[in-house]
């Protein structure tokens, strides 16, 4: 019989700034090779792998292999959600550089929050769902309406009976760290964001930071996001 979860063991693993950086650099939801995360983390392919092995160890992070490539991600959704809420909770670090405001700037407009979008943009887009009635709050969870399903089928052409089968929620309702209300995230925001993805309205930039384009702004009113929302 196991006894209770030892929360002290895994604060040790994440007290190391090292280890805090891949993690941050793994919240993109992709998988990354031990160079792209050593050189986002400013340190050595050796350090790396130490600090990746410890990781590994509490199962917060799995590596695979592709070919002569080995590539390392989270374990799961949930350790980025875990993760992710534990941001909300921690105080922010002062920008103390002008070189840091930029991509702080960015990430708190528009991010990946492991799969799914985040920061002020994905915020936003979370709350106008809830607003025209197609995402409500039951039992302090998401749950998407059938006026919800047909609106986001018919206009990012989400398949719900391929969501159905996936063994993950269909939607987490997750805290943002930098604006302190809840964005979408499980399969349905993930498959949100990988629509809006495909229409070209949101493309990836350094690190987790997400942009807006031009053609997406309308996308995203059309989705009823409000214009003043969308504004850097």
């Amino acid at each position: 019989m196991n006894g209770l979860p030892d929360v002290t063991a895994l604060a040790k693993i994440l007290a190391d700034p090292t280890r805090a950086q891949l993690i941050d650099q793994l919240l993109d939801g992709r998988a990354h090779t031990l160079l792209e995360l050593t050189r986002a983390a400013g340190v050595t392919p050796q350090t790396g792998t130490y600090h990746l092995q410890r990781l590994m160890a509490q199962d917060i992070v799995v590596q695979t292999q592709s070919g002569r490539h080995h590539y390392f991600a989270l374990q799961s959704p949930q350790v980025a959600a875990a993760f992710e809420a534990l941001s909300g909770l921690a105080p922010q670090k002062p920008v103390q550089r002008l070189s840091q405001k930029g991509p702080a700037a960015d990430m708190a407009y528009c991010r990946t929050c492991y799969d799914h979008l985040a920061g002020t943009v994905g915020v936003a887009l979370c709350e106008s769902l809830q607003r025209q009635g197609w995402l409500v709050v039951a039992q302090h969870r998401f749950a998407v309406t059938e006026a919800g399903r047909q609106a986001l089928a018919q206009r990012l052409d989400l398949d719900w009976t391929v969501l159905a089968r996936q063994k993950r929620q269909l939607t987490v309702r997750c805290l943002d760290w930098s604006q302190r209300r809840y964005h979408l995230g499980g399969a349905v925001g993930h498959a949100i964001f990988a629509a809006l993805l495909t229409r070209e309205a949101v493309v990836r930039t350094a690190s987790r930071s997400v942009a807006v384009t031009a053609a997406g702004r309308s996308v995203l009113e059309g989705l009823g996001v409000a214009a003043s929302a969308l504004v850097r």
